[in-house]
């Protein structure tokens, strides 16, 4: 369905013609982009001109601008979320190498400890006693794990609870 009636044309532009998205003044109006290149003319007040235009045009209109609102939200949304996600990505990357870092620091400050120790006593027993004691942090890292994950509940109560309400808020009183 084409008509002269596809998108709003802001007062003072000419009628019949949408604003391009190059003259637009605010960057953020993705309306421009998804309109026809024909624009509901307007009054001088401003409100859209529908004298002679039957209810059903309106209403194709309307369902038209708000299905072109919806795409646009989405493709809003899109961006965001693929921003957000990039934001997100290196700042898993930054912790990754944060924790190589971390590793290598507990490695080298093993290796210090094992030959402090060896200073002391025999280089094996020295070397055993690091073992053991990262043997022992291992353990407690192991059983403190497993309590975290026997307390998951892979269920989600709260969205299983909401979505038992909808047949019956769909139901006539």
């Amino acid at each position: 369905m084409s008509t002269p009636y596809s998108g709003a044309t802001p007062a003072g532009a000419p009628q019949g013609y949408a604003v391009p998205p190059s003259a637009d003044p605010n960057p953020q109006n993705y309306a421009a982009e998804y309109s026809g290149t024909m624009g509901t003319p307007t009054t001088e007040a401003g409100r859209p001109d529908v004298e002679g235009t039957s209810v059903g045009q309106l209403i194709g209109e309307v369902t038209k601008d708000l299905s072109t609102l919806m795409r646009q939200e989405l493709e809003l949304a899109k961006v965001e979320v693929k921003a957000e996600a990039k934001k997100a990505g290196q700042g898993a990357g930054m912790f990754g190498a944060a924790g190589f870092a971390g590793y290598m620091v507990l490695l080298f400050l093993s290796f210090a400890l094992w030959w402090a120790l060896a200073n002391v006593m025999d280089i094996g027993l020295a070397a055993l006693i690091v073992a053991i004691l990262w043997g022992v942090v291992g353990a407690v890292a192991f059983v403190l794990g497993k309590k975290k994950f026997q307390q998951v509940n892979p269920k989600p109560e709260r969205t299983v609870e909401t979505l038992q309400q909808v047949p019956g808020a769909l139901k006539p009183n």
